[in-house]
């Protein structure tokens, strides 16, 4: 895991609308990178449905919502659409979980783990959180808990 205090990580990634979106864009905004397994998982789909709900108090404590899986973006713009959400999704896909693995979230089983990086205005990780397996998703009182 990403150690606080440490600089993130930049990356480029596509995202659910094959876009390219780089860290380095969210740069002077708080940042929340939510990595998660896989989409359409039971538990992935629970964990970003609760995190939709709760996106406008985090965008009213100025927190950018972003989901990380190693899923390609065409597998996100379903997942989104599925779900009814509008969380922006990034696809880690080539190489496979390299963002994941800079991050320290990557498992040997071919995916990240449930884990929530918070990067300051700064481009610095703010706090971290993993989840104790992969089956388990941090509630949004995690998240609260931690910008209090």
């Amino acid at each position: 895991m990403i150690a606080v205090g440490s600089p993130a990580p930049d990356f480029t990634l596509r995202d659910q609308d094959g876009e390219e979106v780089s860290l380095e864009g969210y740069r002077g905004s708080k940042v929340l990178l939510v990595f998660y397994p896989m989409d359409f998982s039971p538990t992935c789909s629970d964990q970003l449905s609760v995190y939709q709900e709760v996106k406008p108090q985090l965008t009213e404590k100025g927190v950018e919502l972003v989901g990380i899986s190693v899923d390609h973006s065409y597998a996100h713009k379903a997942f989104q659409e599925k779900l009814g959400i509008d969380t922006t999704l990034l696809a880690d896909f080539e190489p496979k979980g390299e963002v994941a693995r800079a991050y320290g979230s990557y498992l040997d089983l071919g995916f990240a783990n449930r884990t929530l990086v918070l990067v300051d205005e700064e481009g610095k990780v703010a706090w971290t959180y993993e989840s104790p397996n992969p089956g388990e998703f941090p509630g949004a009182n995690v998240i609260f808990d931690a910008l209090a």
